[in-house]
């Protein structure tokens, strides 16, 4: 049975760069995040531990009949054990704008004059998912020139020629100027690379529009994958997976897999959506008329990106917990900090919370990717991103 996690999410304002120095919680302005001890003071790295437990807390624009935000207690323990700590996980997921796009290689085609190949690709992704059952799965069929007089028939078709026969049907596009008509070019980009690969390398995902509703919820983790089969003969309608599985005429490698962007704005803005209901004091429905969503405040800019931390932890007192809960109700706290790249304010986080809890985890790893190649040889470097089914 799945457990539940009561999450509170605390969006830091891109206009705070420091953690506040003085006040309390009902001094906080609206908008901004403080830490606080037992006590409600403010607490910083250097005191953080001389207390029992800490909040986090956030100022309000709306205070009628309620006070600043903020989340349960949390006991820390920086060693990691023997603190008798009540956080259960504690990591942070740096954000990462730009997903990497698929590329896989094709090489070592083995090819004998005048025969006919196949290439297919099945591509997937949540969007493409919804019109495609088994994803979008297209064939293009090519025959290799038949053999001069003096050629030996037995030999194998120089891979260059191949590939671009390859190139020049991947590319064509679809009969008409219907602009809905949907070709390999609206998923994929193929090059020859030094007349030795086929590289194909799919293309980033549209952006959707994003409906004014705020009701809606329309942001998704989404990336566009594929799988790539080439094998003799025409396509035809049985599963060429296992029809054809001996019939492979080249050799596919997948050199960088595709992944999901992080941190985004519309990635926060949909999370205060989500857990709107957990931190609003009443009004805890959005409704599609603004004017009824009195409570709702969103502290996220446009095109910022997000450092976000995560605190999953149990009760403070043993005591709050009923007889008989097997499955015990836990909290998660979230904070989404402008990027440290970009402020101060992620870093002065991350001190105070280190200071109570230890090093945090990254979970997330942002990817770079450097691919050279040279026009003459299929000489490749590239530096791959970690294995995403």
């Amino acid at each position: 049975m799945a457990d539940f996690s009561l999450t509170t999410l605390f969006v830091v304002p891109v206009g705070q760069t420091a953690l506040p120095s003085s006040g309390s919680t009902q001094n906080l302005t609206a908008g901004q995040v403080g830490i606080f001890g037992s006590d409600y003071t403010l607490v910083n790295a250097g005191n953080i531990n001389n207390f029992p437990y800490f909040y986090i807390a956030q100022g309000r624009t709306n205070t009628y009949l309620q006070g600043s935000k903020r989340s349960d207690k949390i006991k820390g323990c920086p060693s990691g054990s023997g603190c008798n700590s009540n956080v259960t996980e504690w990591y942070k997921a740096t954000g990462c704008p730009t997903a990497a796009n698929q590329i896989t290689d094709v090489t070592d085609f083995t090819v004998q004059c005048g025969e006919s190949i196949t290439l297919t690709l099945r591509g997937f992704s949540s969007y493409v998912n919804t019109l495609y059952f088994n994803g979008f799965t297209r064939s293009v069929t090519i025959q290799a020139p038949c053999c001069g007089c003096d050629e030996n028939p037995c030999d194998d078709v120089s891979a260059n020629t191949i590939i671009d026969l390859l190139i020049n049907k991947l590319t064509q596009q679809a009969p008409g100027n219907n602009p809905d008509n949907i070709s390999f070019n609206t998923f994929y980009t193929f090059q020859n690379i030094g007349g030795t690969i086929l590289r194909i390398t799919g293309k980033p995902l549209t952006v959707y529009g994003q409906p004014c509703d705020i009701a809606a919820f329309p942001f998704e983790y989404d990336r566009f994958s594929f799988r790539t089969f080439v094998y003799a003969g025409p396509a035809t309608t049985a599963d060429f997976i296992v029809a054809d599985a001996c019939n492979i005429v080249a050799v596919e490698a997948i050199q960088q897999r595709a992944s999901y962007p992080t941190g985004t704005s519309a990635e926060i803005a949909q999370l205060e959506k989500n857990f709107y209901s957990y931190q609003a004091g009443y009004l805890k429905h959005l409704y599609r008329m603004n004017g009824y969503n009195e409570n709702f405040e969103s502290w996220v800019s446009s095109g910022v990106i997000y450092d976000t931390y995560y605190i999953r932890f149990n009760e403070y007192n043993k005591s709050e917990y009923q007889w008989g809960d097997y499955i015990m109700e836990d909290s998660t706290v979230i904070i989404a900090a402008p990027n440290s790249v970009t402020s101060g304010i992620a870093a002065a986080i991350e001190t105070v919370l280190e200071a109570a809890l230890g090093a945090a985890p990254d979970n997330n790893v942002c990817i770079t990717t450097t691919t050279t190649t040279t026009a003459v040889a299929p000489t490749t470097t590239t530096t791959t991103t970690p294995a995403i089914p």
